[in-house]
């Protein structure tokens, strides 16, 4: 278990008059992780003014001949200024770190994973980079999930900062409360499917909200989907025993009577792809098909627990999408909660009909300033930007500026696609339905999900709504999950784009 202790100004002390200290270390570390510049050979440490001039020279020195220079690198230095381990990372050079928070993160991701093996136990980091970054890194590093392995062993390990830095708005513990946002959308989706089942996933994401202020949790029933004739959503959790649930999460930090931001979150607790079943190959992976309403989750976990004036409302349709002699069959036909009819002609093109009924509630509901939802949605977007990228289909330049700028602070980066009704002209061709759930499939097939979406955000032939709601789609498909451990990149559920989402409505709620 990793705990992190708060912000505390270090300054530099002496020990009991007998044994002087050369690091300040007020909060008695038996490890640091540092960060430092390489330039010509030479290191440099960005927390010098922490160090002692003669421990900084012996560490400068085992670093010259340690070949320490590209960033990345790590030494660890053991008994050293009266610590048991001090590991090192290199920033590389200081004139080519253009994001210090970036930096930050990754170089004490980096310096914890070399000092955990050690069996550190009460790490300083180096927060004067940037101290916000440093808490990201501290808390996602350290995410795993073992709890179901018979010798898993519970590490009692306390993270705390060392150095000083200027405090601004983001600072270690508000970079905390981002990393343990994401570890709670990893921890929702990389639990296996038979213990997040709909009903599971609801309870657990109402305990993790349960006593944080101005925040009230709502789950509903397939009786109260059905009354809303939200026979999209219904269409795809009939083939599965498990229950439907639709958790709906209001968040009330700003002032009264302002209008909501909505996001929405596709929330298909294990998709096996119904009658149009899936490939065996890898369709354990599905588990982590409620991508979306995880990162949601996660999101409001994070604006919670940072208290943002701001008022949001998320919802999340839970389900199931399997196989059986009650399951939605290829050419059945439904009629969505907007009254638009739709042709299904690939059950396993369920994510778009659960997100068109929770779209529409929340569109024709409660008026939002503005509406995201975020899905696992295509295997086309992953074709078409792979694990860097989450894809954003939106009709605003506004919101997509907002969205570009909290993915550069945060390291999670969107980008923009195409949102064009040519894509929407093959799932118009249906001889029986308004809409068919497919149009051309792999091919364009993230443009034509984002096409068909659009559908169900203003409501049945409310044009003139178009321009009143910002909407945008954001297909996670792609960095759903990490294939290697690469700093605070851990391998498996990626719980990407968390903290872009905070970051965004941080934005919005300080303008």
């Amino acid at each position: 278990m990793l705990r992190l202790s708060g912000t505390i100004k270090q300054n530099a002390v002496t020990n009991s008059g007998i044994t002087k200290r050369l690091f300040s270390n007020i909060q008695c570390y038996d490890s640091l992780v540092l960060g430092a510049y390489t330039e010509n050979g030479t290191a440099t440490l960005t927390a010098s003014k922490d160090i002692s001039k003669k421990v900084h020279n012996l560490i400068e020195e085992h670093l010259r001949v340690s070949n320490f220079k590209k960033a990345g690198d790590v030494r660890t230095l053991y008994n050293i200024g009266g610590m048991k381990q001090v590991a090192i990372v290199s920033l590389g050079k200081k004139s080519e770190v253009q994001d210090t928070q970036e930096a930050a993160r990754r170089a004490t991701a980096l310096g914890l994973q070399a000092l955990k093996p050690q069996g550190a136990k009460h790490i300083g980091i180096d927060i004067s980079l940037n101290a916000h970054g440093a808490g990201e890194g501290a808390v996602l590093s350290q995410f795993s999930f073992d709890k179901l392995k018979s010798d898993a062993k519970e590490e009692d390990i306390v993270v705390g900062p060392f150095s000083e830095t200027e405090n601004g708005e983001l600072d270690w513990a508000n970079g905390q409360i981002y990393g343990a946002s994401q570890n709670v959308a990893r921890m929702l989706m990389t639990s296996p499917a038979n213990l997040m089942t709909p009903k599971l996933f609801a309870e657990e994401v109402a305990y993790l909200l349960a006593g944080l202020e101005n925040v009230e949790v709502i789950v509903r029933d397939e009786e109260w989907a059905a009354r809303h004739n939200m026979n999209a959503f219904l269409s795809v959790a009939r083939g599965s025993v498990e229950p439907l649930r639709f958790m709906e999460i209001h968040y009330k930090g700003g002032k009264k009577g302002d209008k909501p931001h909505g996001l929405v979150g596709k929330g298909v607790t294990f998709d096996a792809g119904g009658i149009s079943l899936k490939p065996s190959n890898n369709m354990a992976l599905m588990k982590g098909d409620m991508g979306g309403a995880a990162t949601v989750a996660g999101a409001l976990y994070g604006i919670c627990k940072l208290q943002l004036p701001i008022n949001v409302i998320a919802v999340t349709p839970l389900c199931e999408n399997m196989p059986s002699g009650t399951a939605t069959k290829p050419g059945d036909v439904v009629k969505a909660m907007n009254g638009k009819s739709i042709e299904v002609l690939d059950t396993d093109a369920e994510g778009r009909m659960i997100l068109a009924d929770a779209l529409y509630y929340v569109s024709s509901k409660h008026s939002p300033a503005s509406l995201i939802d975020l899905a696992t949605l295509t295997g086309a977007m992953d074709v078409a930007l792979g694990d860097v990228f989450a894809g954003v289909f939106t009709n605003s330049d506004k919101l997509w500026n907002n969205l570009e700028k909290a993915g550069k602070t945060t390291s999670d980066p969107f980008w923009r696609m195409p949102l064009n009704d040519g894509y929407l002209k093959e799932m118009k061709e249906s001889s029986v339905a308004d809409l068919n759930n497919l149009g051309k499939g792999r091919s364009g097939g993230a443009c034509s999900a984002a096409s068909f979406l659009k559908e169900f955000v203003y409501g049945l032939d409310k044009k003139e709504e178009q321009e009143k709601i910002p909407w945008a789609h954001i297909d996670i498909a792609g960095v759903m999950d990490s294939q290697g451990t690469d700093g605070y990149h851990i391998k498996g559920m990626s719980g990407r784009p968390t903290r872009s989402l905070i970051e965004y409505i941080r934005g919005l709620s300080s303008n």
